[in-house]
């Protein structure tokens, strides 16, 4: 037991020097634009598809859930701006974080993890490189603009999926369903997604840095390392939404 709490005590303890580290390092010189590209095409392009069909099938299954429940009470009226709102508020930001969090990270961690068993990591700190400026930053920067960006895809993918389903499944009138979900939601529950999204991409983009840059035991050491960012990006994104949620409602409402 002490040995466990030991070892997490280190776990937050580094992954938090490495978040100062980071952000000390954002307006430094040199600005490695080209990587920053890089990264948002491995991190956004290639996550388009995960991303999007999650979020299209999230909306109608949601919808179509809500409208079974809801006529019960005479309030079928009501499924677009409840559909709308779960998912400009939950639904997209943190579906998208743990589907494309857990990809973008695990394969932060094995390439950073490999980079660290060869002594790659070494090599740079021997020829005076700024490791954390090169290695980290790129990745941060990319990740605080695809996800977002990616949310926003998966907010209109997934309230269009809703409202879709609606008049197939349900013979639903798309203007007034959408007339009624426009009525009720407000810019502040779509920024509150964003915002949500920009903190999920930050803590996506460190704990998949810091198990990597940890890694020990070679082989078989990265293995762990790497089932361990996708537990970790899972737990970081639950548990960080609800205290998101909080700090938001607190603030705005």
């Amino acid at each position: 037991m002490d040995a466990y709490l030991r070892r997490t005590a280190m776990w937050y303890g580094g992954l938090g020097l490495l978040s100062g580290s980071v952000m000390r390092n954002l307006a430094l010189p040199p600005a490695y634009f080209q990587h920053v590209v890089r990264e948002i095409e491995i991190m956004g392009v290639r996550s388009l598809g995960v991303a999007l069909t999650a979020a299209v099938f999230t909306g109608m299954v949601f919808a179509l859930q809500s409208a079974v429940n809801m006529a019960r009470f005479g309030a079928e009226n009501y499924v677009g701006p409840l559909v709308a709102l779960a998912i400009l508020r939950e639904l997209g930001p943190v579906l998208t974080a743990i589907l494309v969090g857990g990809k973008v990270a695990s394969g932060i961690t094995a390439e950073l993890g490999s980079m660290k068993v060869t002594e790659q990591i070494d090599a740079l700190r021997t020829l005076g490189v700024n490791y954390v400026k090169r290695l980290i930053v790129p990745r941060m920067l990319a990740a605080l603009v695809v996800f977002p960006l990616l949310t926003v895809l998966a907010d209109v993918l997934g309230v269009v999926g809703g409202m879709v389903i609606m008049f197939l499944e349900r013979g639903a009138d798309m203007w007034a369903y959408w007339n009624a979900t426009t009525y009720w939601v407000v810019p502040k529950d779509f920024l509150m997604g964003i915002g949500k999204s920009v903190v999920f991409g930050a803590i996506v983009t460190l704990i998949g840095c810091y198990n990597g840059l940890s890694t020990e035991g070679g082989t078989e050491g990265l293995g762990r390392a790497t089932t361990a960012t996708v537990v970790h990006v899972t737990m970081g994104v639950i548990i960080s939404d609800f205290f998101l949620t909080k700090l938001f409602l607190i603030l705005f409402w």
